[in-house]
């Protein structure tokens, strides 16, 4: 029983109601490693660091941004490491065969990555294998592939101008051309998210696989599309590193998957699939590139990052495990 003079129950503000908690903490976190980057270096906040670190958190952002999709969906794709350098090698591969080769290079490595793609989306879709054993089997094949054309040997081809030019170069106001395709890269995906039948099927899926199916979302048609997208992408960012290096080599893909899925899960989009904003994503990716260049500064050897990108993600998987449980 209520009277007139009962207080009533404070309403937190609209904007607030709007803000996502992990964004939030991934951008406070962002703001915390400045300062801390700060008292290791002067440099640390100067606009052409910034920049730079920008310009390298751009590699793994688009790569991040297939592996947001896959996770949306509640899966996990395994295969980056070997797509990435499929991606690189083949688009390098394709340089060597005169001015076509050269026009065809970075279209043809990312239709590589799509196609190991396409293998890992039938593999999930159709055979319902897990997502985890099947990619972590193309990433397997993917690396066979590779050591039977190089024999074992670094490759000897070189990228092409165009590659340099995207991963180097600079065209507007001095942004690094790599910044700008990863902003264009995360405005398609945000309006393939929000605005398109495809972006309400993944979301639907990711909460429950088989109450979208008995909806009418063609399921199957969506996982495939979407670990394609992934394969793309991941491919296209080695694309990008074949060019930032000038060449591409074995394995070049191996240090972007824990940082991929870290940057992910820590820009908010459970692991279980669902929930999940672009946002939070380029957060995340910030967020680990940042880390990144602390550890570096600070002489972190390599398993010690990779100790720490793991608890990140056991840490997340936790909260949002709970959180998920508790719904």
């Amino acid at each position: 029983m209520t009277t007139d003079n009962a207080p009533l129950p404070a309403k937190r503000p609209s904007l607030l109601r709007r803000i996502d908690p992990a964004i939030a903490t991934a951008f406070g976190c962002i703001v915390l490693l400045l300062l801390i980057g700060s008292v290791y270096s002067s440099n640390f906040l100067s606009p052409e660091y910034l920049l730079q670190q920008l310009k390298v958190a751009s590699f793994l952002g688009i790569i991040a941004t297939g592996m947001m999709i896959v996770v949306l969906m509640g899966q996990i794709d395994l295969s980056v490491p070997w797509v990435v350098t499929v991606g690189a090698m083949m688009s390098a591969a394709a340089a060597s065969y005169g001015v076509v080769g050269e026009t065809l290079a970075i279209p043809f490595g990312i239709l590589c990555g799509v196609a190991l793609g396409l293998v890992s989306g039938f593999g999930v879709a159709y055979l319902r294998i897990p997502s985890m054993i099947v990619t972590l089997a193309v990433n397997a094949v993917a690396q066979g592939l590779m050591v039977v054309y190089t024999g074992g040997f670094s490759p000897q081809d070189t990228a092409t101008f165009a590659m340099r030019f995207l991963a180097t170069g600079t065209t507007i106001l001095g942004i690094p051309n790599a910044l700008i395709v990863w902003a264009i890269t995360g405005a398609l995906v945000i309006f393939l998210l929000s605005r398109t039948i495809f972006g309400r099927a993944v979301y639907a899926i990711g909460n429950r696989e088989r109450a979208a199916y008995l909806s009418g979302v063609a399921t199957q048609r969506i996982v495939l599309l979407a670990f394609a997208i992934s394969g793309g992408l991941s491919a296209f960012g080695g694309v990008l590193l074949a060019g930032y290096a000038s060449k591409a080599a074995q394995s070049m893909g191996d240090a972007y998957l824990l940082p991929a899925i870290a940057a992910v899960v820590l820009g908010g989009t459970s692991i279980l699939g669902g929930r999940g904003n672009y946002i939070g994503t380029v957060a995340g990716v910030i967020l680990i590139t940042l880390l990144q260049s602390i550890l570096a500064v600070m002489q972190i050897a390599e398993f010690g990052r990779q100790i720490i990108y793991g608890a990140v993600i056991i840490a997340m998987l936790l909260l949002y495990g709970r959180e998920r449980l508790q719904r």
